[in-house]
This record gives C-alpha cells, structure tokens and sequence, in this order.
C-alpha cells in the first residue's frame, strides 16, 4: 500500500469534512451512508466504526469481503473533494485501533455508546475531485475544448 495524500490525509482527520461510504447488495443495488468516524491511523488504510452488526452497510461490506468488492467513499470540506474506491480487508472486533474509536465514539456521542467493529479499508484508487483540480486537468487535457464559447471573446 502507497502513503495517502497529505491534502487527502488532512481531510480524513478533520472532524468537520463530510464523508460518506458507499457499497453495493448483491443484486448491485447502492447503498450510501455518512461516516462521521472515517479516519485513518496509519497514513495507509482506512478506518471506520460501524454501529450496528445486522446494518444494510455492514452486510454489504462483509458481501465485499467474500467476493472482492470495491467501496467507494467520499470526503469533502469546502472546494476540496476526493473519492477513493478501495477493498474492506479486515473488520476489528477488539485491539488498540477497536478501542480508538470506541473511545471517539463515546467521546462524541455520550460515554454509553458503543460500537460493532471496525471495518479496515485498503485503498485501490484515489481521484481528486475538487472543482478546481478537476478543471485545471480537463483544461490541460482538452485544451480549449473544454471552455465554453462565451470565454473566447
């Protein structure tokens, strides 16, 4: 696994970016959730606390596990947007990183929250989707093609 992205890494740890995880059911039906915990420890893999055993997302997950299925995930905050598309490979039910984020959990949402486990996610692509790096890509890539024709005056 490669280091992740300064500006991506900053995103992660930043409480108040928006991120949300999106898997697939096995019909390949979609199934979108926000994610406040979303987080990494390692600069490498991704982490998340999922709140309850029998929900849509964690069953989709472990279905990913089994037949090797990407997620998608989002993280934004202001103009700074990337998605990643990865593998889940390991769901923690106890250890150090368990306990992390059962602690944030509590410390978030009252001292008798809990937590199912927590899904660990390797990262396969990362896109930067920012609106301005998105732009400046295209224009690189499709030179004025990409303009529209009020611009050309």
């Amino acid at each position: 696994m490669s280091k992740l992205p300064e500006e991506l890494l900053d995103l992660l740890k930043d409480t108040g970016s928006v991120k949300v995880v999106a898997t697939i059911d096995g019909d390949g039906v979609p199934h979108v959730v926000f994610k406040g915990s979303l987080t990494t420890f390692d600069d490498e893999t991704i982490v998340f606390a999922e709140g309850v055993e029998s929900s849509l997302s964690n069953k989709n997950l472990v279905r990913s596990i089994w037949f090797d299925k990407k997620v998608a995930i989002n993280i934004t905050k202001g103009l700074i947007s990337y998605q990643i598309k990865g593998f889940p490979y390991k769901y923690l039910i106890t250890g150090t990183i368990f306990r992390q984020m059962l602690d944030r959990a509590r410390e978030r949402r009252g001292p008798e929250a809990d937590i199912a486990g927590v899904w660990v996610i390797a990262p396969d692509e990362i896109r930067n989707e920012s609106p301005a790096w998105r732009s400046a890509l295209a224009k690189e890539e499709r030179g004025l093609f990409h303009s529209h024709l009020d611009l050309w005056r």
